[in-house]
């Protein structure tokens, strides 16, 4: 087994191994990887739902699959995972979710109080074009931060909407509001320290809808504008071109991710899974 490190400030590809018979010693290889690179990437694998299932478990406690925007999941009898798609099934409706729009930058599912440690996702259909998956270091984020403007965000905590997803639909029984002041959502601090490696990182959830606490709206807009340009900035970035067998994983707790558009009338589809958090994330 190789770990080949992107050249960014983020990112590995793991090679000569098989995702489905992993060996504790492989794994311990792996999760140290993973703390070090905070996204790997896994080309070749065939994975069925049963084996993403398996590796995905090495992480820990999954979480079930979120419901969809039809109010449902996709996967009978197997509730953990998530299938993110554009295809519309023969009974006319889709398979999946997220459709084809650009997903903008986010963290997985970041308000809720215990967000998910670790996502994963798998490719079994890819468009001829479009549709590269890029991550942002918050380490690196934190680390570029101006003195005066790491100082400021210091002990400040931010709210990270419920109302929508990362493809923009409104999340199943949530009634959006244009206030993110009386929006659902969890509060967590702006700077976190990583329970496992130690390194401090910028959290942020959506910039759609967020606040930070006590603050004016617009002082808090202003505010987290310049915040999102150092943290989405190119430098700090690095984007997976998807291949068919791809299996990427990924630290929710120190990364940011987003999609680009790819042509709506060609078909994606992507298994996925999310690896429970083991408690808030702290400053």
């Amino acid at each position: 087994m190789q770990i080949i490190p992107t050249g960014a400030v983020l990112g590995a590809e793991i090679e000569g191994v098989d995702l489905r018979a992993v060996t504790p010693q492989q794994f311990d290889a792996i999760h140290q990887a993973w703390l070090d690179h905070s996204v790997l990437l896994f080309r070749g694998q065939q994975l069925s739902p049963e084996a993403l299932i398996g590796f995905s478990r090495l992480f820990g406690d999954l979480d079930l699959a979120p419901i969809q925007e039809t109010g449902r999941r996709f996967v009978d009898g197997i509730p953990e995972l998530y299938v993110v798609s554009n295809v519309i099934g023969a009974d006319g409706e889709p398979i999946g979710s997220l459709g084809a729009g650009e997903a903008v930058w986010h963290t997985d599912m970041s308000y809720l109080p215990k967000p998910p440690k670790a996502s994963m996702l798998y490719a079994l259909e890819i468009p001829p074009s479009g549709g590269v998956t890029y991550f942002s270091s918050m380490y690196a984020a934190f680390d570029r931060l101006p003195p005066v403007l790491k100082a400021r965000a210091q002990g400040l905590r931010v709210k990270h909407d419920g109302t929508y997803n990362s493809g923009g639909y409104v999340r199943a029984g949530v009634t959006p509001t244009d206030d993110p002041r009386e929006a659902p959502g969890t509060m967590h601090p702006l700077v976190v320290r990583h329970p496992e490696t130690g390194r401090q990182g910028l959290y942020l959830g959506r910039r759609r809808m967020a606040w930070i606490e006590g603050m004016d709206l617009a002082k808090s807009e202003a505010l987290l504008d310049e915040i999102w340009h150092y943290a989405t900035a190119d430098e700090i970035s690095w984007g997976n071109n998807w291949r068919i067998g791809d299996l990427v994983l990924w630290d929710n707790r120190c990364t940011m991710h987003r999609r680009d558009p790819f042509p709506a009338e060609s078909r994606r589809v992507m298994h996925r899974t999310q690896v429970k958090g083991a408690a808030p994330p702290m400053g």
